[in-house]
């Protein structure tokens, strides 16, 4: 377990990228935290997130290495540091996991423990039902109900990333500030993301579901929660907690939302709020 009193600002900082190489070519970046003999957590953030935003800077790095656990962070394509396609087509869901299959090949890692946010989450459980052998446990926080960024008028980003048109719909004006506060993403990166998740087969199918232990949580506020809910009902090993007073936005800060997963990523009932 790493010494919390010798890695002082934890909470907020930072190592240097470990880049590796999509299939196409891209550069994911990766980060790294705690013992490499520790059992590994992996950590996949949400859309117009980076792993800083979503793990770092709301303390999950800092408990999870508490609680005894190596903690890999990924940056997904289109965000952080990795390399941002404005393609769509870079951007479908069996690309996302292809992905996270070179980070564990790159690492050496056979299992690991899952911990995704939003398209996180929606990317996680894909993972979980395409490669079991690889995913021991699984939480899936604010995973999107159909087809993920269904929401989000492409129209109106698009228009607001090539020209400065002031976007209208409150959904979509959201995940524009959520993008614009993290430094180098790129909203026609994120647009061409968005367009990518309605090709094809992106809704988590509630027919073949995760075989995993599984922990669903969502925010009491998040519009999508009794689709969630629903979601956990399909899984034979799901389990479903509400994060209280929490919406899509602002859950990953919750700390019920880190003590239900570190929990649960322990073999043990995640706390109920």
């Amino acid at each position: 377990m790493a010494d919390m009193e010798a890695v002082p600002s934890l909470l907020t900082q930072m190592p240097a990228p470990q880049f590796v190489m999509s299939e196409e070519g891209h550069r994911i970046a990766t980060y790294t935290w705690g013992d490499p003999d520790a059992p590994p957590v992996l950590c996949v953030h949400g859309f117009a997130s980076s792993c800083k935003d979503n793990w770092v800077d709301t303390g999950w790095v800092r408990d999870l290495l508490r609680a005894g656990y190596r903690v890999i962070g990924v940056d997904q394509r289109g965000h952080g540091a990795s390399d941002k396609p404005t393609d769509r087509r870079g951007y479908a869901m069996d690309a996302f996991v292809a992905d996270l299959l070179v980070v564990l090949d790159t690492y050496l890692i056979d299992e690991v423990r899952y911990v995704g946010y939003s398209l996180g989450a929606r990317v996680g459980w894909q993972f979980a039902v395409d490669h079991p052998e690889h995913v021991t446990r699984t939480v899936l926080g604010g995973i999107p109900d159909g087809r993920p960024l269904a929401r989000l008028m492409i129209d109106q980003a698009r228009a607001y990333a090539d020209a400065g048109t002031p976007v209208t719909d409150t959904v979509t004006r959201n995940y524009v500030s959520l993008a614009e506060r993290i430094a180098g993403n790129s909203i026609p990166a994120l647009v061409a993301l968005a367009e990518g998740m309605r090709d094809g087969d992106a809704d988590p199918d509630p027919m073949h579901p995760p075989t995993a232990p599984v922990l669903f949580a969502t925010g009491s506020a998040d519009a999508i929660i009794e689709a969630s809910r629903r979601l956990a009902a399909s899984a034979p090993r799901g389990e479903f907690v509400e994060i209280p007073g929490r919406h899509h936005f602002n859950t990953p800060g919750s700390r019920d939302f880190r003590a239900a997963a570190i929990a649960f990523l322990a073999g043990n009932a995640p706390p109920q709020g």
